[in-house]
């Protein structure tokens, strides 16, 4: 028979809340864009364990809030746009979310650098929580939300939290962009994404690191892209997907399974 001291619960010990922040894009989704059941189910059990999910992405608002919900992420935070659109959702509020910071820049510099050194770029301008202004149509699978095709002189009219510029030969025009007092990030070989300077997605973590209380050492990222380096840089434990380019796998901490693997799963059951 069991002494009384015998019968006495052990101590659980448990480690304070981290903060998990995921891109989507090459992270989440798969190559057919769907998410994973086992990855939203990792989502889950991490959440249920009281650890803060954070979806921190290059996709403008309107594009994270379907993923999001598709996660069961109704009440959370987000970050937006490479940094540039932070936001916390909320089931109570109209449209799900409140936006908590918007960082904005003047677009109109940027268009006209860009026009003029390559009349045939496409521009985009975002608005948030609706889609784009836009001086041609992007494809459906380019863009998130509506697209109204503008005047490209009318673009630059008014201050934007995010820019796109896509076109032949358009990375050139990178470090001219930047001597105007912007970011700007490569997307693609012939994209590039502008937003105000100094911000990156770790920029609007950090913020959002505060507002939770979550100390430095418990933060992680996971990402694949070239917009997550100063995520990775930022975070205690910084993970670089097995298909990312070997310059986000060489920034990280350590690297994980491709996107075929789930390798975003093995990070999160990691935390469990």
């Amino acid at each position: 028979m069991l002494s009384d001291e015998q019968l006495v619960p052990a101590r659980v010990r448990t480690a304070p809340p981290a903060l998990v922040a995921l891109d989507i894009d090459g992270t989440l989704f798969d190559r057919d864009m769907r998410l994973p059941i086992v990855t939203v189910d990792a989502v889950d059990r991490v959440r249920a364990a009281g650890h803060h999910v954070v979806l921190a992405s290059g996709r403008s608002l309107v594009g994270i809030l379907p993923v999001a919900a598709g996660l069961g992420i109704l009440d959370g935070w987000v970050v937006a746009s490479n940094g540039a659109v932070t936001a916390r959702l909320s089931s109570t509020r109209p449209g799900g979310y409140a936006l908590q910071d918007v960082r904005t820049f003047d677009v109109g510099p940027v268009v006209r650098l860009a026009r003029a050194a390559l009349p045939w770029v496409q521009v985009g301008v975002e608005v948030i929580g609706w889609g784009y202004r836009v001086s041609s149509l992007f494809g459906d699978d380019e863009v998130n939300g509506e697209q109204r095709v503008e005047p490209v002189e009318e673009l630059g009219d008014v201050p934007v939290s995010r820019a796109i510029l896509r076109g032949a030969g358009v990375l050139a025009l990178l470090e001219p962009l930047r001597t105007l007092g912007v970011t700007a990030t490569p997307a693609g070989p012939d994209w590039i994404d502008v937003t105000a300077v100094r911000l990156s997605k770790a920029t609007a973590l950090e913020n959002v690191r505060r507002a939770l209380g979550v100390d430095v050492s418990r933060t992680i990222s996971v990402g694949d892209g070239v917009n997550d380096l100063e995520m990775i840089a930022w975070s205690a434990r910084g993970v670089a997907m097995g298909h990312a380019p070997g310059v986000v796998r060489d920034a990280a901490d350590e690297v994980t399974g491709t996107i075929a693997e789930h390798g975003v799963v093995a990070v999160l059951n990691s935390l469990l």
